[in-house]
């Protein structure tokens, strides 16, 4: 088993010294967790991997399935396991075991797995029809009990936590910061409704599965207003590193703004808020991205006029 770089690198930016045991451990996990479930890993290479180990594996009925490991630190793939139980398979990949002590799931497979973002160059309004289509299927799911997924205000800690950080302008618009920490708070209070969120809705997170089935992967789990899912939708891909994405930005507004089914300025507010938020995250972490502005940011300035 290989341990790619990118991976490697991401891991210890995370969790540093923590990380480097993990990643010195995974080999031995690995063939643990395959044992316990009785898996075949299939031969590699395995999926494109950013906090965790992700690889195709094959169960003893033959059937095939995806093992995800990763660092068990903080309680985050519990949660995860906690979403994926709550979704039951509807808008989501199933979630076919779970081991909190070695941080390890093992996930109904995607196939094709086709990407979301596979559509963007030639087709986005289908994209977004992939990416809504998944949203209203998770939202659908009954709220767990409390404490079971934590609640979506406990983000507002980022906010809080870069401005202590950086007291003066950068690296991010300090302006920006402030008023999507603002914004955040004002937008928990006043939600109607509370739902079972996904997290980190966006182009790479939602697969095909057969042939017309989307599926979402990765839930980060809150329960909060529905409108935080729709945020990331209009910064991404940020895979395809194409200025002309920026252009998509007041379309795939209008579109998401029919498709909602919530008021015009919470959309924009909570699409405002996740793109700052999603650069503060790159701030944060043991290693912190030098240049965290990306395109999240430009579109978070694109929207400001529009608050």
């Amino acid at each position: 088993m290989t341990i790619p770089p990118d991976l490697a690198g991401t891991v210890v930016a995370v969790w540093g010294e923590a990380g480097r045991a993990w990643l010195a451990g995974l080999p031995a996990l690995l063939a643990e967790v395959c044992t316990a479930w009785e898996l075949e890993p299939e031969p590699e290479p395995a999926f494109e991997m950013s906090l965790h180990w992700v690889g195709p594996v094959t169960r003893s009925d033959g059937s095939a399935a995806v093992l995800k490991v990763g660092v068990p630190d903080d309680g985050h793939l519990a949660v995860e396991a906690a979403a994926l139980r709550a979704y039951g398979g509807r808008g989501a990949v199933r979630l076919l075991a779970h081991d909190g002590a070695r941080g390890a799931h093992l996930l109904e497979r995607a196939d094709p797995g086709t990407p979301a973002r596979a559509l963007v160059p030639h087709d986005d309004a289908a994209a977004l029809a992939a990416l809504l289509s998944v949203r209203r299927a998770l939202h659908a799911a009954p709220v767990p009990p409390d404490g079971v997924l934590p609640p979506l205000s406990d983000l507002g800690r980022s906010f809080d936590g870069y401005l202590r950080r950086f007291p003066s302008d950068g690296p991010l618009p300090r302006r920006l910061v402030v008023r999507a920490g603002r914004l955040f708070g004002e937008l928990c209070a006043s939600s109607p409704e509370s739902v079972v969120l996904h997290g980190d809705l966006h182009h790479d997170n939602v697969l095909l599965s057969g042939s017309a089935r989307w599926v979402a992967i990765d839930p980060h789990g809150w329960v909060g207003d529905p409108g935080y899912d729709l945020g990331a939708i209009l910064y991404n891909p940020l895979a395809l590193d194409d200025p002309a994405m920026l252009d998509l930005v007041p379309g795939r507004l209008e579109h998401i703004v029919a498709e909602a089914g919530l008021p015009r300025d919470r959309v924009v507010a909570w699409c405002f808020v996740k793109a700052v938020l999603s650069d503060v995250w790159n701030t944060e972490g043991s290693e912190p991205v030098s240049d965290p502005a990306s395109r999240a940011t430009a579109v978070a300035e694109l929207l400001e006029p529009l608050l």
